[in-house]
């Protein structure tokens, strides 16, 4: 179930990151994950810029792009899509619901059509329409995207938030004493048959904890599955990268949060066990 060729709507479906310099962040992350470099195409919006596609097996998996304006910071974390049937309905619903349009309606063709929302904590997150890329082929699998997970102060707005947007439930535990919210979307089967967590997750949240640096704003991060994370942590470093967060263990994974050289963070789970 690693290859996906349709994601219903309300499912993520595609990330990516925007940066100043999108050449050198394909080099990076090439050589990092053992990527396939497709592209670059244009962007979508004014000024144009680059886009490309990463691949892994042929198959895509991620999008490395320009920053939309120049002498723009770049993003801090990797953005995440959900995919919807109609986008300016969906951006209807988030004004609604308490969230802010961040990016309106945007055509791209003849990809589709995106928008970016943020909830009421501030957490921005991105919208597809799909016409001709309908998202990441290839997930769940060593070089691939994973999940993305929502961090924020306010887990129990967040909840009411997404459920009026996407029709997301929400189930919330606490493995170890850690709080953590599933995210799930009824009828939706993904996932691999043999993981812990029930088939229809889409998404998970977590608390803004003390441990997190002072001033982290409420945000959506993006996991991506690796056979050796303390392996891939050292090359990170000496590809340019740092870690925010250094190999350690987690219930069924050894996991670590990087930064690529120019400053965009995200996470590293090595699959110890189901």
């Amino acid at each position: 179930m690693s290859e996906r060729a349709h994601y219903p709507p309300g499912v993520p479906c595609w990330v990516d990151t925007l940066q100043p310099d999108p050449e050198a962040a394909t080099r990076f992350y090439a050589a990092l994950f053992g990527w396939q470099i497709i592209g670059p195409g244009e962007t979508p919006g004014s000024p144009p810029g680059k886009y490309f596609v990463a691949q892994s097996r042929g198959l895509d998996v991620a999008g490395i792009g320009s920053l939309p304006q120049r002498g723009a910071p770049p993003s801090a974390f990797w953005n995440t899509y959900v995919a919807v049937d109609n986008l300016d309905d969906a951006c209807a619903k988030a004004a609604n619901a308490g969230g802010a349009v961040v990016v309106p309606p945007t055509d791209a063709p003849p990809a589709g059509r995106l928008a970016a929302i943020s909830d009421p904590s501030g957490a921005t997150l991105s919208l597809w329409e799909a016409r001709d890329r309908v998202g990441a082929r290839c997930v769940n699998e060593p070089a691939a995207w994973a999940m993305s997970a929502l961090l924020t102060h306010d887990p129990e707005g967040a909840k009411r938030f997404y459920r009026d947007v996407f029709g997301w439930q929400s189930d919330t535990f606490t493995p170890g004493g850690a709080e953590v919210t599933l995210f799930r979307l009824p009828g939706f089967v993904g996932g691999e048959p043999q993981q812990p967590v029930p088939r229809d997750v889409v998404a998970v949240a977590l608390p803004l904890g003390a441990d997190v640096p002072t001033g982290v704003p409420a945000h959506w991060s993006v996991d991506f599955w690796i056979d050796d994370a303390d392996a891939a942590a050292a090359k990170a470093g000496q590809l340019g990268g740092s870690a925010m967060t250094p190999p350690h263990d987690a219930p069924g994974f050894r996991r670590c949060v990087l930064a690529d050289p120019q400053g965009a963070v995200f996470s590293l789970s090595q699959l110890v066990r189901f």
